[in-house]
């Protein structure tokens, strides 16, 4: 009888916990300034995952700086309670470890929780560019090696990274023009002072729709949906290089499963909100949200294959 008390009193107990929980406000640090692609995925959950949840109050702090490692490395130092959260791009999951000296180990410090949405980049062109075609991009680099320029949004950034990764894979070279954001590369791809960009989606696309920039090929795995017949570097012969920019959510390593389950499930329904699901394919966003499992494989597989990259081609930060 006193076992069986006993057992229900436990049980009772930790049932108490789980429903507290949260008992203050979840914080979603993005390590990025406000405005872009991260901050965007962050401000859409902390405004939904509440309501999903049936309880909290989410609240978004940004925590820019060191490439996003600021932010992830104050995540990697909390409490493992539930109550901070990462919402970051692949920069600190994969790439930054590889580039800069960061007192977290992404690998280790983190518990993954989804990949929330993914978007891939496209090559660009000015629309008065001579270039017409992917072919044409790779001809002329294999006949003019090392003078064709690619703006990137800085050292290390993904839209680098693709393009030192198309040079390695069609055994061309091209000129790496870094600049401080995004926005700079626009400018001068606009006023045609650079050449190219593999520039993410959700940023080409109102310039490609307005004719100022020419899309000549996209590093997803199949067409987007929002360029059709735009084909993919595979389909022009580049091979194993598909790239995307990803967005995910992670937590201090030690979450407990019951907290993880309740939150990837309203990240799950936040996402595919009616409201919100159709808005984020028109960004050019693509829906993922997998498994915890999922996520630490993929993570894995990316920083391997990142850092194989960053060595191989002496690539060093900003």
């Amino acid at each position: 009888m006193k076992k069986t008390l006993l057992t229900l009193v436990l049980a009772a107990g930790t049932s108490l916990s789980a429903f507290a929980w949260p008992d203050k406000p979840i914080t979603l640090i993005v390590p990025f300034p406000p405005g872009g692609s991260t901050d965007l995925i962050a401000r859409t959950l902390s405004g939904k995952m509440a309501e999903k949840m049936g309880a909290g109050t989410f609240v978004v702090d940004n925590k820019p700086g060191a490439t996003g490692t600021i932010g992830a490395s104050q995540v990697a130092r909390a409490a493992p309670d539930g109550h901070t959260l990462l919402v970051a791009s692949l920069g600190p999951f994969v790439i930054a470890p590889h580039l800069i000296k960061v007192n977290y180990d992404a690998l280790k410090d983190l518990d993954p929780l989804t990949v929330v949405v993914q978007a891939p980049n496209v090559l660009v062109v000015p629309a008065a560019s001579p270039h017409k075609s992917l072919a044409d991009v790779i001809a002329y680099q294999k006949a003019n090696p090392g003078k064709m320029s690619f703006a990137s949004s800085g050292n290390g950034s993904s839209d680098h990274l693709t393009a030192e990764l198309f040079w390695q894979q069609t055994n061309t070279s091209g000129v790496h023009v870094p600049y401080k954001g995004g926005g700079p590369v626009m400018t001068d791809l606009l006023g045609n002072q650079v050449e190219s960009s593999f520039m993410n989606i959700n940023t080409a696309m109102p310039q490609i729709k307005a004719g100022k920039l020419r899309a000549l090929s996209i590093t997803s795995a199949k067409r987007s949906p929002l360029l059709p017949d735009m084909p993919t570097l595979e389909e022009g012969g580049v091979k194993d290089a598909n790239v995307y920019s990803w967005q995910a959510v992670a937590a201090p390593k030690g979450l407990s499963a019951d907290i993880k389950k309740r939150l990837t499930d309203a990240i799950a329904a936040t996402i595919k909100d009616p409201q919100v699901a159709p808005k984020l394919l028109e960004l050019g966003f693509e829906v993922v949200l997998n498994t915890p499992e999922q996520f630490a494989a993929y993570q894995a597989a990316e920083y391997s294959r990142w850092q194989k990259l960053i060595t191989s081609r002496n690539i060093k930060a900003d």
